[in-house]
């Protein structure tokens, strides 16, 4: 490469060799069985060293797309490339839909599914609990497929790109769904700590941001189903917010023009549980992110815990986001056999998150709090062994399908270290 390949962040610098751009499967094939070392890169949506190596790097984007509905079976077969906001409107279009979608519809299919992204829900696994078979290039160039059931399938999807390069992902889908997007200013956070299970669940998808310079919740956003009808009124005050009467960006000060539609106005599925669209970039890249998962029924004692370094969090921070997200039997799921509530934070692109990302850490640590795998965090791995009931397998898992560590990095070496 002859100029730095960079993050879509700007944070992290990828020191590869070289940038290959494969035209075919066959082509990848031959690609990473005549590789040493080799990662596969996404969209660059992650603020860690995930997708980092010092042998090969891979895009995928020039594989040829795939996008594939199988009505009987009600799935969507999809290129690993393929973007989330490339592949809704076709589904919506057959009349059908995914369960979830996260924040961004910029981000890979693949790499969103790898990494364990999500949106929110309390009845709303992660974007990875769709998926029901996948296919990948292994070490040695062969092609596998793995499907829902098969022995190594629930250590392969949160597969952090350890076990091989995806090329093909089969999601579940279902009936296509419309919603309307509320808005409520200022939640008092004593209404939140006495009503968290109602107030998160009082939407298909429900979202809190929270900038922690004070006793309140900024904003909270309500996606709520509308069954083929205009939606019932939204309350004007609701737990003491205020339903806004203008649309609202969830950064202070922020135009609102870059998120999708709201004032309860109904549109189908895929335009309103992202938070932003996909004809905008939400922000040029000028911040850092990390998120920490946390058992729902402890939610409420972690955000009293992260008070006490409110005083810290804020001056760094440009907003917070708190979700819910369902249970999944995904291995390196955070929501692994958890239901799980998730802190976000959207930090300021400073060093000066680095200190109080390690507080946060500390301050969350008696609750086991699992990080999401594409963000930052310095969790140490004797940490994150008790956090995760399957670590031992997936560690094993990864020795079988990448013997000589041809997919491993300096980040994998560093929690999945090579047996012996």
């Amino acid at each position: 490469m002859t100029s730095p390949l960079r993050n879509w962040a700007g944070n992290v610098d990828f020191r590869a060799r070289r940038l290959h751009r494969p035209g075919s499967v066959d082509e990848l094939r031959a690609l990473v069985a005549g590789s040493d070392r080799i990662r596969a890169l996404g969209t660059g949506h992650s603020f860690n060293q995930i997708a980092d190596t010092t042998g090969d790097l891979v895009s995928l984007a020039g594989l040829p797309p795939v996008l594939e509905v199988d009505r009987a079976a009600g799935t969507v077969t999809v290129s690993a490339a393929l973007r989330y906001g490339d592949l809704v409107g076709e589904l919506d279009r057959a009349g059908l839909a995914l369960h979830n979608l996260g924040s961004l519809p910029h981000i890979s299919v693949a790499g969103a599914c790898a990494t364990g992204t999500h949106g929110s829900g309390p009845g709303n696994g992660n974007l990875a609990a769709a998926v029901a078979a996948l296919e990948l290039v292994t070490a040695d160039g062969e092609l596998v497929t793995l499907r829902r059931g098969d022995a190594d399938f629930a250590g392969a999807v949160v597969g952090l790109g350890a076990l091989g390069v995806v090329t093909r992902l089969t999601l579940d889908l279902v009936p296509a769904f419309d919603l309307a997007q509320y808005v409520y200013d200022d939640l008092p956070r004593p209404e939140f700590d006495a009503h968290p299970d109602e107030i998160l669940g009082a939407g298909y998808s429900v979202s809190l941001f929270t900038d922690w310079t004070g006793p309140l919740v900024n904003q909270v956003w309500r996606k709520r189903r509308v069954d083929g009808s205009d939606p019932a009124p939204a309350e004007p005050h609701w737990y003491s917010a205020t339903l806004a009467t203008e649309p609202r960006h969830p950064v202070p000060g922020m135009s609102a023009v870059h998120c999708t539609e709201q004032l309860g106005v109904p549109g189908p599925w895929h335009a309103r549980l992202p938070h932003f669209r996909l004809e905008f970039t939400p922000s040029s890249g000028e911040e850092l992110q990390s998120e920490y998962f946390v058992p729902r029924e402890h939610l409420v004692g972690a955000l009293r815990a992260l008070d006490g370094i409110a005083d810290r969090i804020a001056p760094v921070l440009q907003i917070s986001e708190i979700r819910t997200v369902a249970a999944d039997e995904l291995w390196l799921s955070p929501s692994y056999r958890r239901e799980s509530a998730a802190v976000h934070f959207t930090w300021v692109k400073t060093d000066a998150v680095l200190p109080v990302l390690a507080a946060v850490e500390e301050r969350l640590a008696g609750y086991a709090a699992r990080p999401h795998w594409g963000k930052l965090f310095g969790v140490p791995p004797e940490a994150l062994r008790e956090r995760y009931e399957r670590y031992a397998d997936f560690a094993e898992l990864v020795g079988r399908y990448d013997p000589t560590g041809k997919f491993r990095n300096e980040m994998l070496d560093r929690y999945f270290p090579a047996a012996g």
